[in-house]
């Protein structure tokens, strides 16, 4: 995610002919894509940060720390709630007494996010948190949908910086950061609630006989993009990447995106009755994938557990003729 936003941040920049991004990762060849779009490595990430007024955050799943930069500006990845605390720890001395503005685009805890901006303002630096809605291919087009929250001033600077160039549009959502973060835990849950429903109704068209394919088409016709998408991820096998492939949307962000909502329903008297089914059916999911040998898998994956629990087997016949055409096509190693 925080690649690709960084690569169109970089294209923006260069088709406006304005300076380019610095970037920063400790894993030195994740940076060459930036490069060769004509980003300009750093040295450190405090190297980074001293040079930009205002540094985006993006925690990634699976990336090492990355930070990209220009003058003005910066993206950084990192691994998950943890990890966007010890990025901001690392960062604070440059960013002590200067009224600089850190931005997390990425999904954390509402929790994570209102310490992290305490911190910050007790430094003399101020927190706007922008999580985005969509996934890497969203990303990649420059087509998330952006939550920004923040004082009022920082929030104007940073919608103005990503609307139109990393996002289709921008919610704002007050000057509390917190606020966007509880907005996009509550959409999560939306989306998974949404993914639950789509893989009840295909298994309950495959054991009436009705027919996943006329289901297919009412989802097309009648519920929208979003619920479309999902049925195709279940019926084109992608709930279960191929061996070697990448996932869609990783289980493992579900399992903590749902879990956030969740617990923040918890912290605030109220339940998410529904989001504890979806929490069941990701978790065993999660736990198929263990029995796999860890296999990646997408979070439209309790498509599988729900199969299972209507008399199916976890793969579909087509999952099952796509990894037989693999295994021939590449046999393990037995030795």
């Amino acid at each position: 995610m925080g690649t690709a936003m960084a690569r169109n941040m970089q294209r923006h920049l260069a088709a406006k002919n304005l300076p380019p991004l610095r970037v920063f990762n400790r894993t030195a060849s994740r940076m060459d894509a930036l490069i060769s779009l004509g980003a300009i490595p750093g040295e450190s990430e405090s190297e980074v940060v001293k040079g930009c007024d205002v540094i985006f955050i993006s925690v990634s799943s699976d990336s090492p720390a990355l930070l990209t930069d220009m003058p003005k500006l910066a993206t950084a990845l990192f691994n998950d709630d943890d990890a966007l605390r010890s990025i901001i720890n690392r960062i604070m001395p440059a960013a002590e007494s200067t009224g600089k503005i850190i931005v997390d685009t990425t999904t954390v805890h509402p929790e994570t996010t209102k310490a992290v901006a305490a911190d910050l303002h007790k430094a003399g630096a101020v927190f706007v948190a922008t999580p985005c809605f969509g996934a890497t291919p969203v990303a990649e087009e420059g087509k998330l949908l952006m939550a920004v929250a923040g004082p009022a001033e920082a929030a104007d600077k940073v919608t103005a910086l990503v609307n139109g160039v990393l996002a289709r549009d921008v919610l704002r959502v007050g000057e509390k950061p917190e606020m966007a973060s509880l907005l996009k835990t509550a959409g999560n849950f939306m989306i998974a609630g949404i993914m639950e429903i789509v893989a009840e109704a295909m298994v309950f068209a495959e054991k009436t006989g009705l027919g996943v394919e006329v289901m297919q088409q009412l989802i097309q016709a009648n519920f929208g993009p979003l619920a479309f998408s999902d049925s195709q991820r279940m019926t084109n096998g992608v709930y279960m990447p191929g061996k070697g492939e990448t996932p869609w949307s990783d289980l493992n962000l579900a399992l903590k995106d749902v879990g956030h909502g969740i617990s923040s329903a918890e912290a605030a008297g109220t339940k998410l009755p529904t989001g504890e089914v979806i929490m069941q059916h990701l978790q065993r999911a999660s736990e198929y994938s263990a029995q796999k040998g860890n296999r990646p898998m997408d979070s439209s994956s309790l498509y599988g557990v729900v199969r299972e629990d209507a008399g199916l087997d976890f793969e579909t016949d087509q999952v099952k003729e796509r990894d037989g055409r693999a295994y021939r096509r590449s046999p393990p190693d037995t030795k």
